[in-house]
């Protein structure tokens, strides 16, 4: 069974203590939008992206097992004060899961047409994405203690002389609708 999380472990597993990684190109299912994450547009678009996700899954079965890797999002607004004032509705993301080299645009296209009969599916594309070089650091806990460990992340870029050239990237390595918030693990990643 192919595990992605160990094939690519530097891109997701992390410490508390930031460091600098290199995040090669790699395929991506991706879905666009705006508003709060708990809104109803939000919910759609990850269930959509899931539904192909895990079609593409069942279609490459009989040649590669695999687990579906964990849930990615980019995080920005126009207006960068959004994120301090508390309007979540005004906060624009991209999310995202990386995909097997094995996929190729045939079988997400036929995983989109089964996925399209049971639920919209509207947005979802099939992509290669590269950070390259990133600053990348491990948060426990609620995403609301975040602003803590993001400061520390921005001190470490900072201190090597580096800047932030790229979108707020969150890796979520639990679940955030069945695990206790103090248990959550995300891994903050930043392009430098």
């Amino acid at each position: 069974m192919t595990d992605l999380k160990k094939d690519f472990k530097e891109l997701f597993s992390g410490k508390r203590e930031p460091a600098i990684i290199e995040v090669p190109s790699l395929p991506y299912l991706m879905v666009d939008g705006k508003g709060a994450p708990e809104s109803a547009e939000y919910a759609a678009a990850v269930s959509a992206l899931y539904a192909v996700a895990y079609g593409i899954r069942f279609a490459l079965k009989p040649t590669v097992e695999y687990s579906v890797p964990p849930l990615q999002g980019q995080w920005w607004a126009p207006d960068h004060d959004v994120f301090t004032t508390g309007d979540r509705s005004a906060w624009c993301w991209t999310m995202m899961i990386m995909q097997p080299a094995q996929v190729t645009e045939e079988i997400v296209t036929a995983a989109m047409a089964k996925a399209q009969r049971k639920r919209p599916i509207d947005g979802v594309r099939f992509e290669r994405f590269e950070e390259g070089t990133c600053a990348q650091i491990l948060h426990h806990g609620p995403y609301s203690e975040e602003p803590a460990t993001i400061a520390r992340l921005m001190e470490f870029v900072s201190a090597a002389r580096r800047r932030i050239t790229g979108r707020h990237h969150e890796i979520y390595l639990t679940r955030p609708r069945t695990d206790a918030p103090e248990k959550m693990r995300t891994l903050i990643r930043y392009p430098v």
